[in-house]
């Protein structure tokens, strides 16, 4: 399965609503909240907003039609820990995790769609600033995020059961930026993963998680 890379680079002006974006904040529709999680002390948190990605915009590096060619996807995670925050809750790691340490949200129209926003107490937005992104065959320079991945660092030919089939949705390299620090164990990757049916359905209901380093 032939990986779609993304590139990643700084924008200058806002990018519109309903584009492919890393970090920044998410575009859902009206009616739709920002995914929470309570932690085993009864605490909400947010999950982290990781990246939109407008299908259209993919479509042209995915003739197979493995992921829709319309609509937005939207990744969410609980990855607090590897941004060196204190806060939430750390449930990714080295096995492949429970269904709610990752929210993975599709919609299929971009239209009636509006930015929503999370500030801290003195009204800091708490998510780094938003790149953008393209999407290309090669890899870029420096950073390996990709849809459809092959497994990067996997000391097994598979996943452990039941999962043994299970293939990478999206995978996020470790990087940083002038206002960010990502780094999933030792310079890793955080591997999306989804059952090879549900993706044929185009169904994000089920998707999992995992941190895979050297």
């Amino acid at each position: 399965m032939n990986p779609i890379h993304l590139k990643l680079s700084p924008t200058a002006e806002k990018l519109p609503c309903g584009t492919s974006r890393f970090w920044g904040n998410p575009d859902l529709p009206k009616g739709v909240d920002y995914p929470m999680y309570t932690d085993e002390d009864g605490e909400d948190y947010p999950y982290c907003f990781v990246c939109q990605l407008n299908l259209e915009e993919v479509a042209e590096c995915d003739p197979e039609g493995r992921l829709p060619h319309k609509g937005l996807l939207a990744f969410f995670a609980k990855i607090d820990h590897f941004l060196g925050y204190c806060t939430g809750c750390y449930d990714i790691g080295g096995t492949v995790s429970d269904p709610d340490a990752v929210k993975v949200f599709y919609f299929p129209e971009t239209d009636n769609m509006r930015e929503v926003v999370l500030v801290d107490d003195d009204d800091n937005e708490l998510s780094p600033h938003e790149l953008q992104v393209e999407f290309g065959a090669a890899a870029d320079e420096l950073d390996d995020h990709a849809l459809f991945a092959p497994p990067t660092y996997r000391p097994w030919e598979t996943w452990d059961p039941p999962f043994e089939d299970w293939q990478i949705l999206l995978q996020v390299d470790s990087f940083e930026g002038d206002d960010f620090q990502l780094n999933f164990m030792d310079c890793g990757v955080l591997d999306f993963l989804i059952a090879p049916e549900k993706l044929e359905q185009h169904d994000f209901s089920d998707v999992r998680a995992i941190v895979l380093s050297t």
